[in-house]
């Protein structure tokens, strides 16, 4: 199978994913033979059979949690069971922060049914079948444990800036050919999400060959990021992608 990213949902704000206005079952990745899924919410199993084609979870090789919030952790012991082919073959390994294990975001009963389950944090590299990845920083302005990813592959390098507020530090830690971003907000806030503003810093600074948006308030698409994207790609010369339910994305 082509190596690709496919969107189960690009939903981000709180009513955006309490009204599915957009799906939030989170990102499937599929990279040197080797299957991710980042973020499972509220969907992602359905979102993942539904998919044409079918994404069986239970070809996963890993599950990266960036955080324990719900929009990201909603389906996560579902998609576990599934991934261990309702629990009769443990495989498969879970990567979250301590906070996600300690408050039981992940069930207890539900931990020995994979492979492993693996504490992330920063300053080690994790491997996964054909793939490595890292936890450039932790994300400090999040309100709770969050952390990035950001995914080696034998060609390619792939970024997923999760919820945060902008700091130069993030254009440092992610450089990476394909970088998928967390664009909460059309205008700058207080809500510690980054903003339309922030994510062209970012491009701007990463360079990177692709860049996606999603993870969208209500604001935002309004806003039409689809429109915004195709703006972007114009005077920043660099393929810029608003990411949509269902979205598949070949690398």
């Amino acid at each position: 199978m082509a190596d690709f990213i496919k969107f189960l949902g690009t939903a981000g704000a709180r009513v955006v994913v309490s009204k599915q206005v957009r799906a939030s079952g989170g990102i499937w990745i599929s990279l040197d033979g080797t299957n991710l899924y980042l973020d499972p919410g509220p969907g992602a199993l359905v979102h993942s059979l539904k998919s044409r084609p079918k994404l069986d979870p239970a070809t996963l090789d890993a599950i990266l949690l960036s955080h324990k919030h719900l929009d990201h952790s909603g389906d996560i012991n579902a998609m576990i069971e599934a991934m261990t082919e309702g629990t009769f073959r443990k495989k498969g390994t879970v990567f979250a922060p301590a906070e996600a294990l300690k408050e039981k975001v992940i069930l207890e009963y539900v931990r020995k049914y994979p492979e492993k389950i693996e504490k992330i944090r920063t300053g080690k590299t994790y491997r996964v079948k054909n793939i490595s990845f890292t936890c450039p920083i932790r994300h400090i302005h999040h309100g709770a444990e969050t952390y990035g990813f950001k995914i080696k592959g034998k060609r390619t390098t792939i970024s997923y800036i999760a919820d945060t507020k902008f700091s130069s530090g993030l254009i440092k830690a992610y450089k990476a050919d394909i970088i998928i971003v967390n664009v909460l907000r059309i205008d700058p806030s207080p809500l510690e999400h980054l903003c339309l503003e922030d994510f062209i810093k970012l491009v701007k600074g990463i360079k990177p060959k692709t860049a996606i948006m999603t993870h969208f308030g209500m604001k935002m698409i309004e806003a039409k990021p689809w429109e915004i994207a195709s703006r972007l790609s114009k005077e920043l010369k660099i393929e810029i992608i608003a990411a949509g339910d269902g979205m598949e994305i070949k690398i």
